[in-house]
């Protein structure tokens, strides 16, 4: 669906991030979202939305950028699905996204299969994808800006 105005009310559960409106900068990536999202409702056609962001971040606003840094990402993804709320100090988070192989690995260190040195060694070899959690409506509202959007 067109998401003109994003907004965080409707994130209905825990993702990597947290509750929050997600983004990414990875054009594949966001036409796999939009079919995902499209077959789970069972209707209408799968749109990307596209966003500009504002480079002049406000010193008001909490960010966490991940960037390469696996071994902290991989545990706080693993708390954010079990559903702690350490994301909500923050009012962006950007880092990597567990895609569908990714997921696998942060899911074999999650139930204690794999050791975190393991876990990090299979979570470099999948290509890098990336997402943008905004945890509050301020944040979005200064820094998100509706461009367009584009059936896929």
């Amino acid at each position: 669906m067109i998401v003109d105005k994003p907004d965080v009310m409707h994130s209905y559960r825990a993702l990597d991030f947290g509750k929050g409106f997600y983004v990414t900068t990875v054009w594949e990536q966001a036409q796999r979202w939009a079919n995902r999202k499209a077959q789970m409702m069972e209707s209408g056609k799968p749109i990307v939305n596209i966003y500009e962001m504002s480079e002049e971040v406000q010193d008001h606003f909490a960010i966490k950028d991940f960037s390469d840094d696996l071994e902290e990402w991989i545990d706080f993804v693993c708390r954010c699905r079990d559903e702690y709320d350490d994301y909500i100090k923050y009012d962006v988070i950007k880092g990597k996204v567990a895609n569908d192989q990714v997921f696998r690995v942060v899911s074999m260190y999650h139930r204690g299969v794999w050791d975190k040195e393991r876990t990090l060694k299979e979570i470099k070899a999948y290509p890098g994808y990336d997402q943008i959690a905004f945890i509050n409506q301020d944040a979005i509202d200064e820094l998100l800006t509706f461009d367009s959007y584009k059936e896929v």
